[in-house]
């Protein structure tokens, strides 16, 4: 798609919870409506590349069901009655509502909570300044990586790796628990570009026959949650087949001899066991691993959304250092970039007034928060009024049954600042329509590349929208927060953030639109040591004190965690009652709940749907698109079933998002999925679920 000539254009930054980032050119059509939206050429990692679903971005910030107006709820909660008001009077009943929680129970009983909706850390993070100016309850996020990053930390000791573009000089590609085709489409665009350069090989490790496995050379299809028994089974043949690289290992790594012993039972065919794929494949796997030098491991998200996703996150990455990858260009892992930015983001998020006697409450535990389970309010006051940006967690949440009966409350004050008319928004008392990327500036990072990237605001708002900022600091000034960050511009807190980082300001980021900021190779590699304090990586990890966030955990049995890297058997198994295992991964075309109002989004997916083996259908009597109930220890939710072979038998997949209005009783996918916090450091076990799947009568 090219940009059209004699149409102006603007430089951009996709806000959206991906590690690709995408550099955007953007046509302005006029002051309030954009055109075509493409990946920018002159940045050297999307290259020109961007996902389907940001490339018509005009169909979603032009929606004609945008939030427009302040609204404010006049029948019971859910109902749908709504009133428009005044800016005035919609920030003034929730000053009000606040001043009137804290005056009752203190200031912990007001709960600001937020994720990923946008990733600028300015629109993103400003809600935590109001948080700690007013001494209100902390929120820990653990929707996304609070079991990937201490999986790679365990090792590694910081979140980092080798250089994403480096792919480009790789023999073999390893795509491991993830599928970029869906989710971060620019991991493929380097991939390809290695396979058409020099012949490189491309293998993907999931749970289901993804757009990325389809593309594979190699496809190791296995069952959800058993990564750690196939990446010990690699390793055990790296060390039994002469593979691993004893003079890195000597150097690099904490305990290798003991590792090797460890290992010496894990084999292929205990492997093959626990994960369903053959031992032959598995050992053809780890020859090609032991083989290829330039082995680029790019390891996903999806596969630690699981009870065991941090130990499986280890037993992966250790794999990079048996074999002393790290050692070559082209080579090594790549898990997330986010560690190597080091904000100071003290004046964006308020941290000078953080007060580390507030509780921190666990946003997957939302459910649970708000129908006042004593363990979730640490002693601490029921929450009695909210602010909600960034996130809908009426459908994203786990266990949704009681998210929703939480956010039912008729003594809890709910303001949403949305887009749209979500499942959060819709049991809002005040909702407050929000401004999109395009209409606002901020500071963006890539998580899954190297450069921190300017966001500017393009197009006027349509309708009354405002942006994050202009709330936060205006229900700061009506309910007396105090700091400096109130009173700046979002183009004055980005230029003190990237000064106060030591980064170069806003001014050169103005004139080059992002900065490369790749560390030299031997520290992108571990060659100057891994983050640990003896510079070695730790196949020995101490889990008791692998932290997401500082002062926070550990969480779950940190006690039975395994020593050494292995399969821990801790995930929800199937059993009698539940025979089936679910896993609820991305759709092409949603992003969490984001994009699933657009029109195109919905046509291209279709229905909520789940992938069933036949062979699993025919023992269940279901047909080929017949309408079935699938049921955890948590709910039920109705969908229709799709012949799939891309599966073991046993597991079915539901991509998702869907509105929880799609799905025929309003039970979304996250009516199935746990809240229950997973060692070390708690997280979303969104694709850690035994279920049972029936048929229904009717299509």
């Amino acid at each position: 798609m090219n940009i059209r000539p004699n149409i102006k254009t603007g430089i951009s930054v996709c806000p959206h919870d991906c590690p690709s980032t995408c550099a955007l050119e953007v046509e302005l059509l006029d002051a309030n409506t954009i055109g075509r939206v493409r990946g920018s050429k002159e940045n050297s990692y999307t290259l020109g590349v961007i996902c389907e679903k940001v490339a018509r971005y005009a169909e979603r910030i032009h929606h004609p069901d945008r939030l427009l107006h302040p609204l404010k709820r006049k029948g019971p909660k859910g109902s749908g009655q709504w009133q428009r008001l005044s800016w005035d009077d919609a920030m003034g009943e929730t000053a009000e509502a606040f001043l009137k929680a804290e005056a009752r129970y203190g200031a912990q009983s007001v709960w600001p909570y937020y994720y990923a909706g946008t990733m600028g850390l300015v629109m993103r993070d400003g809600i935590n300044r109001l948080r700690h100016a007013k001494k209100y309850s902390g929120m820990y996020d653990t929707f996304c990586v609070a079991l990937s990053w201490p999986g790679y930390l365990a090792g590694c000791g910081r979140v980092a790796g080798s250089d994403p573009r480096e792919m480009q000089k790789s023999d073999l590609i390893v795509i491991w628990g993830g599928n970029p085709v869906n989710t971060q489409v620019n991991v493929m665009t380097h991939a390809a570009i290695a396979r058409r350069n020099r012949g490189a090989k491309i293998a993907c490790v999931d749970v289901y026959e993804t757009g990325t496995m389809k593309q594979a050379d190699v496809r190791m299809l296995i069952k959800p949650g058993t990564d750690g028994a196939l990446a010990c089974a690699v390793m055990h043949v790296l060390f039994r087949d002469g593979y691993a690289d004893w003079p890195y290992l000597e150097k690099y790594t904490d305990c290798p001899r003991d590792l090797e012993a460890h290992l010496k039972d894990r084999t292929p065919e205990w492997a093959a066991a626990i994960c369903g794929c053959p031992a032959s494949e598995i050992e053809a796997f780890a020859k090609l691993i032991g083989e290829t030098r330039r082995t680029y491991l790019r390891i996903g998200y999806g596969f630690t959304r699981s009870r065991n996703g941090a130990v499986n996150m280890h037993a992966v990455t250790s794999i990079a250092a048996v074999a002393g990858l790290w050692q070559y260009e082209g080579a090594g892992a790549l898990h997330s970039n986010s560690g190597m930015y080091r904000w100071n983001k003290t004046v964006i998020e308020g941290l000078d007034l953080r007060d580390p006697s507030v509780r921190v409450m666990d946003q997957s535990r939302i459910g649970p928060v708000l129908l006042n389970d004593p363990y979730d309010l640490a002693g601490g006051p029921p929450v009695t009024a909210m602010i909600v940006q960034n996130t809908n967690p009426a459908s994203v949440a786990p266990d949704q049954t009681r998210v929703k009966q939480g956010l039912a409350r008729e003594d809890l004050f709910v303001c949403v600042h949305e887009q749209f008319m979500t499942e959060t928004a819709q049991l809002a008392d005040i909702v407050l329509p929000a401004t999109m990327f395009l209409e606002h500036d901020d500071l963006y990072q890539g998580g899954g590349h190297q450069h921190i990237m300017l966001g500017r605001k393009l197009v006027e708002p349509p309708g009354e929208c405002r942006n994050n900022h202009e709330v936060i600091c205006d229900l700061a000034a009506r309910v007396g927060a105090e700091h400096r960050g109130f009173h700046m511009t979002p183009n004055e807190l980005i230029d003190v953030t990237l000064k106060d980082s030591n980064r170069p300001g806003l001014a050169v980021l103005e004139e080059n639109n992002w900065v490369d900021v790749q560390p030299e190779f031997e520290t992108a590699h571990f060659l100057n040591g891994f983050g640990h304090p003896d510079g070695k990586y730790r196949f020995r990890p101490d889990w008791k004190n692998v932290r997401f966030k500082p002062g926070l955990g550990p969480y779950g049995p940190v006690d039975r965690m395994p020593e050494f890297p292995d399969y821990w058997n801790v995930i929800e198994e199937a059993n009698e009652t539940y025979p089936f295992r679910l896993a609820t991964s991305p759709a092409r075309t949603f992003l969490n709940s984001t994009f699933n109002e657009t029109p195109s989004s919905r046509k291209r997916e279709g229905r909520p749907t789940v992938f069933v083996h036949p062979q699993d259908m025919q023992a269940l009597s279901i047909a080929d698109g017949a309408k079935v109930k699938v049921g955890s220890a948590r709910g039920e939710v109705i969908m229709h079933a799709r012949a799939f072979e891309g599966v073991r038998r046993g597991v079915l997949i539901a991509e998702s998002i869907w509105p929880n209005e799609a799905f025929e009783d309003g039970q979304g996918i996250n009516t199935l999925t746990g809240c229950d916090q997973p060692a070390p450091a708690a997280g979303g076990a969104f694709h850690d679920n035994r279920v049972w799947i029936r048929p229904m009568n009717g299509g």
